[in-house]
């Protein structure tokens, strides 16, 4: 039903038989949790959510239809309004509620790993264009990135329709050279010893701020990486 097209139609099909509530009760929970009209007109989580699985891909890899049907199973439990309706936390709460529910359906490790990447990462595109180019780079380097991709294609479709940051992210797609995605490392744990930092927690934080500038353009060799880790990170 999720991956061969006709999702909509199917779960229509479920819930008017009583079956989706004794199958996925979480699902069901989302009819009538309204949400904020200026950035969803379509209607409350459940339109919405069923709306969307009409834009995946046909047929659709079964971690995409899954991490689609379940990208906002936290929005029921976190709903509340203040200024205006807010699902504070519901990404989070969210990726426990799928992570249950991928055990309760006896998902293998690698199936459940990805769809709770899609449910637990689908937010963070609406920082995508502000991102810092280190950032941006760490975040297109997802496993599976272009599922996650397509995920908030459709939940733009399935909402504002607005597709400003997914055009964004096609074109750094095509503008980026993969070597400058995944760059070789300048430095090592050995050179930093060599340097004479004591090995420990501090290392991932000094590789991390290298591999940060790597990816920025800052750096661009190996003894400027060592002169960066040098003025950076006094031993």
């Amino acid at each position: 039903m999720l991956t061969e097209g006709h999702a909509r139609r199917a779960f229509l099909l479920l819930d008017e038989s009583g079956l989706l509530r004794q199958v996925l009760p979480e699902i069901s929970a989302m009819k009538g949790v309204e949400q904020p009209p200026e950035f969803h007109p379509e209607g409350d989580v459940f339109v919405h959510t069923l709306l969307l699985l009409d834009y995946l891909p046909h047929p659709c890899p079964m971690t995409l239809a899954w991490g689609a049907l379940l990208h906002d199973v936290g929005k029921p439990p976190t709903f509340r309004v203040a200024e205006r309706i807010r699902f504070d936390g519901h990404v989070e709460v969210g990726v426990k509620m799928a992570e249950a529910i991928c055990e309760r359906l006896r998902f293998s490790n690698g199936e459940t790993a990805q769809i709770l990447a899609l449910v637990g990462n689908h937010m963070r595109f609406a920082d995508a264009i502000r991102m810092k180019q280190s950032t941006l780079k760490k975040f297109m380097r997802l496993p599976w990135f272009e599922d996650h991709l397509a995920l908030h294609r459709a939940d733009c479709l399935a909402s504002h329709r607005n597709l400003t940051i997914y055009d964004f992210l096609r074109r750094k797609m095509e503008e980026i050279p993969p070597e400058t995605m995944h760059p070789k490392p300048l430095v090592t744990g050995d050179d930093l010893i060599a340097e004479g930092l004591a090995p420990g927690p501090k290392f991932r934080e000094i590789l991390g701020a290298v591999e940060d500038a790597q990816l920025e353009g800052r750096l661009a060799s190996r003894e400027a990486a060592l002169e960066f880790v040098r003025r950076e990170f006094p031993g």
